[in-house]
């Protein structure tokens, strides 16, 4: 079993990354079986889906509207309450079958990583 870190960049708040490729490198070409990718941060998420630009536009702005900016407890630590409860809503981590040391990925499915309190940088672990 291995692990690769890669690092993610994020510009906005709350805004969705196609990392499929950044996870794609990491696979050695021996690997078969599957691989977990997972995130080390309590304001982030990781999921499958389709990249197409208008979808992660809209999977962005609903979870925006799902959860309420303001009124949260937590607030009073740090401010970023709406965050943390977005990101719990998408999960921390997505297994990925992978075959020759490719992601068996789906025609249009894609591994991306859901920033909720950004910009940052994030830590993004690969295990395979």
């Amino acid at each position: 079993m291995g692990r690769e870190r890669c690092t993610v960049e994020t510009d906005e708040r709350t805004t969705v990354v196609d990392i499929t490729d950044h996870v794609a490198d990491a696979i050695p070409p021996e690997a078969d079986g599957t691989c977990t990718v997972f995130v080390r941060h309590t304001t982030v998420g990781v999921t499958v889906n389709e990249a197409e630009s208008r979808l992660l536009g809209d999977l962005a702005a609903s979870l925006t509207g799902l959860v309420d900016d303001d009124g949260w407890e937590h607030d009073a630590l740090d401010g970023n309450a709406d965050a943390h409860v977005r990101a719990m809503l998408v999960g921390p981590d997505v297994t990925v079958p992978v075959t020759e040391g490719s992601l068996d990925l789906g025609t249009w499915q894609s591994i991306l990583l859901v920033e909720c309190d950004g910009p940052r940088e994030r830590a993004v672990d690969v295990r395979y």
